[in-house]
């Protein structure tokens, strides 16, 4: 089936019509979530500020629940991986009862750095490199060499521990002394997301980019599709980009779906789908894309045979390291004939564009002549995102000066 021959089966009346009568929901969705009138672009210092970005690390990323990986990372007890969050060395490990723990990866001894590979399997236990001060898998401190004379009390010095919880499949970390459930943060979104079944898929494919541009513009790009006719001609000739629902935005995440065009069962680069639906999806599911953003940091596009997640990871205030996995049911990974290039190589070139015109906003931001801009009313996703910035800026200011006072 080629794109050719999908493009020619369009009913361009009906088509038309169409697309008018969804870009007003999507338009209406954002009225409706309290979008003003000609709300502008955020100044340039949220792009350009080292001060603001280290405000925000501290804000988003130690102060919400960030998606650190997959559950399949930590198949079983003892294996770890390390992830820097907000400039924080965290080790996450699975103990033998299958409950996942995280920690600081900060001996309590002398502040050395307990691992230093990027991920492994503790031979049960987590031991110092310098003194052997040697902790369990929940944190305790098990053994601590020369100290018995001194009224040393081991219980007293266990690993710093930070929230670690799964979802789907996916393992979230807290680093906030006070936090709330990470169901709080996901709001109505497993149940949502239910079907798609998450927690049941594996990877295949792991991509990594350094992307030259802030966190946010990644964000707000890829919460509109404004841009696709102009930026992503392959992707634009299989979805309908004023197509679909936004959903009200959350002060968790924010997302709609999107459809595709006539005769088109999946995103990939023909628009043939290769692959069975995944099991659990019901014949309106198969027919769309889910695309939805966790915050501060996971992208979910959830599709009819497989899921996409990026995570981002901001490196600087000019620079973000985005991580993007495939995951694939196993039923259909098995297979002799299973293939998925034409999945991956469809969105690696997606995801390039996006990138690249992510690194051409955080050049032109950066030039003096820069001022905010109108959105269109029909952006109400990114607008949502940054009233949600502004928000938690003006809050944790709040907070601050009442720790000054």
């Amino acid at each position: 089936m080629s794109l050719g021959h999908i493009s020619l089966g369009w009913n361009m009346s009906k088509l038309t019509k169409s697309m008018r009568a969804k870009a007003g929901r999507r338009a209406e969705t954002s009225r409706q979530a309290g979008t003003r009138a000609q709300q502008k672009t955020l100044p340039r210092r949220y792009y350009t500020d080292p001060e603001n970005f280290r405000c925000e690390m501290e804000t988003f990323f130690y102060g919400m629940w960030v998606c650190v990986g997959r559950s399949e990372q930590l198949a079983s007890a003892r294996e770890f991986f390390l992830r820097d969050v907000a400039g924080e060395s965290i080790i996450i490990t699975r103990n033998e009862g299958g409950v996942v723990h995280a920690f600081y990866n900060v001996c309590r001894h002398r502040g050395t750095q307990l691992c230093r590979e990027a991920e492994g399997k503790f031979a049960g236990r987590i031991q110092c490199p310098y003194h052997g001060w040697t902790y369990g898998l929940d944190g305790k401190l098990l053994g601590a060499p020369h100290m018995d004379d001194c009224g040393f009390r081991r219980e007293e010095y266990p690993l710093y521990a930070v929230g670690a919880e799964e979802w789907a499949g996916h393992i979230f970390v807290n680093l906030a002394k006070r936090r709330d459930p990470l169901r709080e943060q996901l709001g109505e979104l497993p149940g949502k997301f239910a079907a798609w079944g998450m927690q049941n898929l594996r990877m295949h494919k792991r991509m990594v980019y350094d992307v030259k541009a802030n966190w946010k513009l990644i964000v707000q790009n890829y919460n509109e599709c404004l841009h696709c006719p102009v930026l992503h001609p392959a992707l634009h000739r299989i979805t309908d980009y004023l197509s679909g629902d936004n959903d009200r935005p959350q002060a968790g995440y924010i997302g709609g779906s999107m459809e595709f065009r006539s005769g088109v069962q999946t995103m990939s680069t023909d628009g043939e789908r290769r692959r069975a639906h995944l099991p659990g999806l019901n014949e309106k599911q198969r027919r769309v894309v889910m695309y939805y953003t966790v915050y501060p940091n996971l992208f979910l596009s959830l599709h009819p045979d497989y899921v996409m997640a990026h995570t981002l990871w901001p490196q600087a205030v000019d620079r973000t390291q985005v991580i993007c996995e495939w995951h694939f049911h196993p039923t259909e990974m098995a297979k002799v004939d299973f293939r998925a290039d034409d999945v991956v190589e469809f969105w690696d070139q997606t995801n390039r564009e996006d990138w690249g015109i992510s690194e051409l906003g955080q050049k032109g931001i950066c030039s003096r002549a820069y001022q905010p801009g109108p959105y269109s009313p029909r952006e109400g996703l990114p607008q949502a995102f940054d009233r949600m910035i502004v928000r938690c800026e003006k809050e944790g200011g709040r907070r601050q000066n009442q720790l000054d006072s």
